[in-house]
């Protein structure tokens, strides 16, 4: 996101500390003085970056996976979907803790953590809708003059998945924006980067702030964009499941 769209830096002071909204700092400022609506700008830009890595990685291997393992059936669809469960009965907040804080904070390293357990459920759906179209004539036919994995997939699964992989791409963003939220909120987000949830840290880390009205500015405004944010997202898969 280009800097020149913002009057002031998100890294940088720019003002007073903990200056209430206002026409110059329209969100006020932080404790160190930084423009919290910059600070919230530069949040959204990470914020989209990792939902679409995570959506992309995810459903890369959901369809891979759940296309192969619907596909073929027999004894690799088994192998495939007790692998499946298994990582479905891990907890998913406690591992994903662990795995941010062994790999390290940078947004690479949390669109890789995050991609490990999103995957999963996709993965089921795309199975089960391959299932049930994998007896039509003209995949047999495919099958039935050596059409490979990849050709099936391209010419004749994907074109009949396509509305399912675009609600379910969809919902990992909007799943990936709140796990990426409360790992920074929970200090293992990247530092370096802004995001929502670095500021609601950043935030609850000052002493006494629910005894002032810096709550008012500081914490509702970046938890509100969260919301909204999510909430857009919902409606937008549910509109595009309509559409399709």
């Amino acid at each position: 996101m280009p800097e020149n769209l913002f009057s002031h830096c998100p890294n940088t002071p720019s003002g007073p500390s903990l200056h209430p909204p206002s026409k110059e700092f329209w969100m006020g400022t932080d404790d160190l003085g930084i423009d919290l609506f910059a600070q919230i700008a530069r949040g959204t830009r990470t914020s989209l970056i990792i939902g679409f890595g995570v959506a992309t990685v995810s459903i890369f291997f959901a369809v891979a996976v759940g296309c192969y393992s619907g596909l073929y059936g027999g004894k690799k669809d088994q192998y495939l979907m007790r692998l499946v469960d298994l990582f479905m009965t891990v907890p998913e907040l406690p591992t994903m803790i662990v795995l941010g804080a062994f790999f390290g904070p940078s947004i690479i390293n949390i669109i890789i953590v995050l991609s490990v357990f999103s995957w999963v459920r996709p993965t089921r759906i795309f199975r089960a809708r391959v299932i049930s179209i994998k007896e039509e004539g003209y995949i047999k036919m495919a099958k039935g003059y050596g059409g490979g994995f990849f050709y099936i997939l391209k010419e004749h699964l994907l074109s009949d998945m396509y509305p399912l992989i675009a609600i379910n791409y969809i919902r990992l963003m909007s799943r990936a924006v709140v796990a990426e939220a409360s790992l920074s909120f929970l200090g293992l987000g990247d530092p370096t980067s802004k995001s929502w949830g670095l500021i609601l840290n950043h935030a609850m880390g000052f002493q006494g702030i629910y005894f002032t009205s810096y709550w008012k500015w500081w914490v509702v405004f970046p938890l509100a964009f969260m919301i909204l944010f999510v909430l857009c997202l919902s409606i937008l898969s549910r509109e595009v499941e309509e559409w399709l």
